[in-house]
Formats: C-alpha cells, sequence, structure tokens
C-alpha cells in the first residue's frame, strides 16, 4: 500500500447564485481592493470560492459538527 492515499475527486462543480444589488457592489468593492492590495486582478468569481473556504475555515461550529457526522 502506498503512503499517499489516492487522491480525492477534484473535478469542479459550478453553481450559480443569484445575489442582491448591494451585495454585488460589495463583491465589486473587494475585488477592487483585492487589485490594489496585490497589483493583481481577480474576477468576483474567482474570488468568491476562496471567500466561502475560508469563511468555512474559520466556522468553528461547523468544523465540530462536521467532526461529529452531523451535515454530512
Amino acid at each position: 500500500m502506498l503512503k499517499l492515499a489516492k487522491l480525492p475527486d477534484r473535478t469542479p462543480v459550478k453553481i450559480t447564485i443569484t445575489v442582491m444589488p448591494d451585495l454585488n457592489r460589495a463583491l465589486a468593492d473587494y475585488a477592487a481592493l483585492y487589485r490594489e492590495s496585490y497589483g493583481e486582478k481577480a474576477d468576483v468569481a474567482d474570488l468568491i470560492p476562496a471567500m466561502l473556504d475560508a469563511f468555512l475555515a474559520g466556522d468553528r461550529e461547523f468544523a465540530k459538527a462536521r467532526k461529529t457526522g452531523v451535515g454530512a
């Protein structure tokens, strides 16, 4: 048996959402601030997955629930 486990499914999944105008403006503002901060343009569509990942990673209650199998 290899030391490295089989890689998980890494096939991207496309999700389409609708947001309110004020959230859309906030996301556009965030993308502009990102460009100013890092000197690189990033589209909102590219930032949202990273934002969601950071949000979920920082939610301790969510992490605890996933460890116990709730919501899985």
